[in-house]
């Protein structure tokens, strides 16, 4: 399983060049539309590699989706929070109540039951 794991990521890496070096040429990125930069004096634009736009890009995505997931699992999270609070809490109780039960002084026929076999 471990040598499956590092062939696909050496296939991914393989892609990840290829995509790289096919990718190399300097492309203007800005930061608003020509139009909207000069009514508003800010016309910032970069110029950077293809490729690096593009791995910019999926790294963006990869990053929203996390916090997207990790937002809409706030309310499982949640819940196993309340569900392990109510779990330690019922231990707690049943370990009050097994000592409750210990103090009480037991019936005779009981406390024969309970005796070790000798």
């Amino acid at each position: 399983m471990r040598i499956l794991r590092y062939l696909i990521l050496v296939v991914i890496a393989a892609v990840l060049v290829i995509i790289g070096v096919a990718n190399r040429a300097p492309v203007l990125v800005h930061a608003l539309p020509p139009e909207a930069g000069d009514f508003l004096g800010l016309s910032w634009s970069l110029q950077l590699p293809l490729f690096l736009v593009i791995f910019a890009a999926m790294l963006a995505g990869l990053l929203l989706g996390f916090v997207w997931e990790w937002a809409r699992e706030r309310r499982h999270r949640v819940t196993a929070v309340k569900a392990s609070r109510e779990v330690a809490w019922l231990e707690g109780e049943v370990d009050r109540l097994k000592a409750k039960a210990d103090e009480k002084p037991k019936d005779e026929v009981l406390a024969l039951l309970d005796k070790p076999a000798r």
